[in-house]
């Protein structure tokens, strides 16, 4: 057996073996490329922390932190809330009108913070209780919540973009700008399902807002509506690049937090930063112990041994597709959208490049595969989160979420057929 293959089968046991054991992912790729560098005879402890250097050692990669810690400032300021307000007066009225502002808040904070966890838990931690209240069913609320939250990685500005687009070397401004329509139509995909999951519901609706009134939460909201216009609008016309947006947006919501809203006193921010520095760390220790991996995986030459067998549909790029859409739905199952992306982006890329499909679209079809991975059980990590919120078991979140899912399923597979759907308004907004 060549050391390639023993590389392979190292790499295909030691994550499944470290993972079922419920290692950390950042050091089970750490352990994993180590094994993998000591079967083919190239272990060197130097060359492992250089590796694991290198895979935080990207200016790009400065963009996450700082939109983590915008999102941490959108909560904590009440940009958050306002944007749930404004939308509850606009739609709050009609039936199942708190399904509606759920969804429309999910777009509008998806806009601003890239993170779904964020999302989730500001949606959650709002909504849920009001949902309750009304009489809504908690297994559908909390899936739909779940389902909603995970638009936030696909509308610009995305952190799972940027690590893809670091990861592979794809333009992350591309990226954000192919994630604008998808993410439009997943919010348009869950109103017609919330509309066909509401039949037979016996609710509870808010009373119509005054105009007046609904000018008024607009006028609130203002500050948080205009920060999605400058990140975009700054990097379309090139006024700032990706990375320096995460920072205009952290800078934004610091100042509007501190100073225009005047929820969140300098007291507090101590706190706002060190949740966001916790997070970052995992993110980055993934990102370090991700790069060893793929060092070792390009020395084995996986995407190769993968090339070898998905040659045949290399002819065929929709089915191709397909059938990677598939794997990665099996994969979306047992772990995290990161790792994921830093595991098998490296190694899916150069061969759908190959079949004549156009990176920037790949990467699109891999973040939004990845994150219906958010809500597909058994891993799940949305799902953990509006089921903590809510404090529900996490099979009532489960059976929530199925409609949402089946048609996340059918966009998917939408953009499969029809990828001008992708790559169309990428080339006309560039």
């Amino acid at each position: 057996m060549s050391l390639e293959a023993q590389a392979f089968i190292v790499f295909v046991l030691g994550m499944l073996v470290l993972m079922g054991i419920g290692m950390n992912m950042a050091f089970a790729l750490l352990l994993t490329g180590a094994a993998m560098a000591w079967v083919m005879d190239f272990f060197d402890t130097q060359l492992l922390a250089q590796n694991m250097v290198a895979g935080v050692d990207s200016f790009p990669l400065l963009a996450v932190p700082f939109f983590i810690l915008a999102g941490e400032l959108m909560n904590s300021g009440g940009i958050s809330r306002r944007i749930i307000e404004m939308a509850q007066t606009w739609v709050g009225h009609i039936r199942g009108g708190l399904g509606f502002v759920a969804i429309g808040a999910a777009v509008l904070m998806a806009s601003m913070s890239g993170s779904a966890l964020a999302d989730t838990a500001a949606l959650a931690t709002i909504l849920l209780p009001m949902m309750r209240e009304h009489g809504y069913p908690m297994h559908r609320s909390a899936g739909l919540i779940a389902s909603g939250g995970i638009i936030a990685p696909i509308i610009p500005p995305s952190m799972p973009f940027i690590i893809y687009g670091v990861t592979t070397n794809t333009s992350i401004s591309a990226l954000f700008l192919s994630g604008i329509v998808p993410g439009l139509m997943m919010g348009a995909a869950l109103i017609v399902t919330w509309k066909i999951v509401l039949k037979g519901m016996n609710l509870q609706d808010n009373p119509p807002v005054p105009m007046a009134g609904r000018l008024r939460a607009t006028a609130r909201a203002f500050w948080a509506l205009l920060m999605p216009l400058i990140i975009i609008g700054g990097m379309k016309t090139g006024v700032f690049t990706p990375t320096e947006a995460a920072v205009v947006a952290a800078f934004y919501a610091l100042v509007v937090s501190l100073f225009i809203h005047r929820e969140m006193k300098i007291g507090q921010l101590h706190g706002v930063l060190v949740r966001a520095a916790r997070t970052t760390a995992v993110v980055m220790f993934l990102c370090a112990g991700a790069q060893v991996a793929s060092y070792m995986i390009t020395l084995a030459d996986l995407p190769g041994v993968l090339g070898g067998w998905l040659g045949p549909l290399v002819e065929n790029p929709r089915l191709l597709m397909a059938v990677m859409m598939i794997v990665l739905v099996l994969i979306g199952t047992a772990l995290d959208l990161t790792p994921t992306i830093l595991i098998f982006a490296p190694v899916m890329l150069p061969i759908a490049v190959k079949a004549g499909i156009d990176p920037v679209y790949f990467g699109l079809m891999f973040v939004l595969n990845g994150a219906i991975g958010l809500i597909t059980p058994p891993v799940g990590t949305v799902l953990n989160v509006v089921a903590g919120v809510g404090r529900l078991p996490m099979h009532q979140v489960i059976k929530g979420v199925n409609p949402f899912l089946l048609s996340y399923t059918l966009v998917l597979a939408l953009f499969v057929l029809f990828p001008q759907i992708v790559t169309a308004p990428v080339a006309w907004m560039r």
